[in-house]
């Protein structure tokens, strides 16, 4: 876990939101020299009691960090705060990009890390608020073999498994893969919404469905989970309709360059934008069931 001179490895982490905040305090926690920025500082405070140095920039977190990690919204987000980052940043430092941007947003973060000669490495994550606390993301990763042991640092502590799915990071391999598998993420999460709100128009038991499907072709542990989240009427975000709703907008831009119609993933995109319109936008994606009803 050390740098070239012993020293722990030094990382700075940029968003520390649902995602971010965990592993931040992992890596921390792990005994690596952490520094942490977000937007909203009072979101970063509290990792100070791991360890983690609260910086008020990007560019203060970066100062003398070999590792930068980035988990943040979106591809603006990410291009805005490494440009704020960029005097601070250091020739070679490795660029770890694990934030869902889409390929436009993508573009513009390969040509930045170029620019500031970083080695550049795609890493978006798979895995909610639980996966990331506990350190069980799974990272799919492109990026060359010569910086893979020294991200391999940062990996093992954030998740339980990585998949290298490329060498290029700059052709965005990793990056086309999330898209690919949030399509079915949101796909099951409007699923679910969808049959326990007809089921409830309906007026049948919605536990009723979940034992009709139990143990056969049509379970999976993702529906169950969504469910009893519905069920409960508490929805604590572990991945927040916002959220979901950008997702969804990222995999319909993407779908329309690559001219193949997503129609599941259109619908989901509109379940998305009416929930968030209903004020559930900071609310778990499951409450996207609201959007079966009218207001």
């Amino acid at each position: 876990m050390a740098d070239n001179n012993n020293s722990p490895l030094s990382v700075a982490v940029l968003g520390t939101g649902i995602m971010g905040a965990a592993m931040a305090r992992n890596l921390a926690r792990a005994g690596l020299d952490v520094r942490v920025w977000n937007r909203t500082r009072a979101r970063a405070e509290p990792l100070a009691a791991d360890g983690a140095r609260v910086t008020d920039t990007p560019a203060q977190a970066v100062d003398g960090a070999a590792v930068v990690l980035t988990m943040l919204l979106d591809g603006d987000a990410v291009l805005a705060a490494m440009r704020q980052a960029a005097p601070s940043l250091a020739a070679g430092a490795l660029w770890i990009q694990a934030s869902t941007v889409g390929t436009e947003g993508f573009a513009p973060l390969v040509h930045l890390a170029g620019e500031h000669r970083l080695r550049f490495v795609d890493a978006p994550v798979l895995g909610t608020k639980e996966p990331a606390e506990k350190g069980e993301l799974t990272i799919l990763a492109a990026g060359p073999q010569d910086v893979r042991e020294r991200a391999g640092q940062v990996f093992d502590i954030i998740g339980s498994r990585t998949q290298w799915v490329g060498e290029d990071a700059a052709s965005g391999a990793a990056t086309r893969l999330k898209l690919v598998v949030n399509t079915w993420v949101l796909t099951v999460i409007s699923g679910t919404g969808e049959v326990l709100g007809l089921a409830e128009g309906l007026g049948v038991d919605p536990r009723a469905f979940l034992s009709a499907v139990s143990g056969g072709a049509l379970d999976l542990p993702y529906l169950r989970l969504k469910s009893e989240t519905i069920l409960s009427g508490n929805y604590p975000p572990s991945f927040t309709v916002s959220a979901a709703r950008k997702d969804a907008r990222l995999i319909t831009e993407a779908a329309r360059e690559a001219g193949v119609r997503v129609d599941l993933a259109t619908a989901a995109a509109e379940r998305f934008r009416r929930a968030a319109e209903q004020g559930h936008g900071e609310e778990d994606a499951a409450a996207a069931y609201f959007a079966s009803f009218e207001d």
